[in-house]
């Protein structure tokens, strides 16, 4: 895991007399928006800012922005804005974005590249996938069929997917019931190896798909072009969901090092070349 943080922190002044601290990453033309702000970067911690106000303490760091994420999520069926977090941290503009950017780069978030408005959160898209997940009046969009799990794992309650069999072929749907998958005549096809998942998560995700079975994978292997990866049935990645997405809107939650993925796919019987991503240090 890399830190956030990185360097020797330096020190400078304003007119005001609020003192400012910044690692390299933290630009000294970066500063805060009056004298309220002091910005204190942590050398030592993998995460981003502490934000000191007439308020308090607000701290921005890889888990309370991770947790303010989630949550705009569940109850506002989007994520916040820049501005939103900017608001949240008692903050201004350019702390949210290198925020978002080291949360980012912590394989936390996914960010529109022009913008640094929130993409993806997983298990949930800002943007229109073929994955539509609704409990009672709220709608997402999940990022693949695994992530879709994991949104009806923290939605709770009643709730179901709807997607169409390998994205393009007939409508079928989810339900699950307090906990409980009702539907589970289908499988999931995981055609990218999890090492190489995060090379372009978009893609990787796009193509986590659902079939009612293996024959379907198949054909649609053959004519789609891509190469057949891992194919599980849907109750075992439900379980597995459940596990891993099971903290995502805690407001403690860490992403998952390699070593606790591998972990977590050996106790699902997640096995095989698909599943195989080694033993090194760092973040999945």
């Amino acid at each position: 895991m890399t830190p956030y943080c990185t360097g020797d922190i330096v020190q400078s002044g304003n007119a005001h007399g609020v003192s400012v601290f910044s690692s390299p990453y933290y630009s000294q033309k970066a500063r805060p928006h009056d004298a309220r702000d002091r910005i204190i970067a942590e050398a030592t911690l993998p995460y981003l800012v502490q934000v000191k106000s007439a308020a308090g303490l607000a701290i921005m760091d890889h888990s309370s922005l991770h947790e303010f994420i989630i949550s705009s999520f569940l109850k506002n069926q989007r994520p916040p804005t820049v501005g939103d977090i900017a608001s949240r941290f008692e903050s201004n503009a350019t702390t949210a974005r290198q925020g978002l950017r080291a949360l980012a780069d912590y394989h936390g978030a996914v960010l529109h590249p022009q913008s640094d408005e929130v993409w993806v959160a997983h298990p949930f898209s800002a943007a229109p996938t073929t994955c539509i997940v609704t409990s009672g009046h709220r709608k997402w969009w999940g990022n693949c069929a695994w992530c879709s799990l994991g949104v009806m794992h923290l939605a709770g309650g009643t709730s179901t997917l709807t997607t169409r069999t390998g994205a393009i072929g007939d409508e079928v749907s989810v339900t699950v019931r307090d906990g409980q998958l009702l539907d589970t005549d289908f499988v999931i096809h995981f055609p990218v190896p999890m090492r190489h998942a995060w090379d372009n998560v978009i893609y990787t995700c796009s193509v986590q798909l659902l079939f009612r079975n293996e024959a379907e994978v198949d054909e649609w292997c053959a004519t789609r072009g891509i190469a057949k990866g891992d194919v599980r049935p849907i109750k075992q990645i439900w379980d597995f969901a459940a596990e891993w997405y099971g903290r995502h809107a805690d407001a403690d939650w860490t992403k998952w090092s390699l070593h606790d993925a591998a972990e977590i796919f050996a106790r699902h019987r997640l096995t095989g070349p698909t599943w195989a991503i080694g033993d090194e240090a760092g973040r999945f």
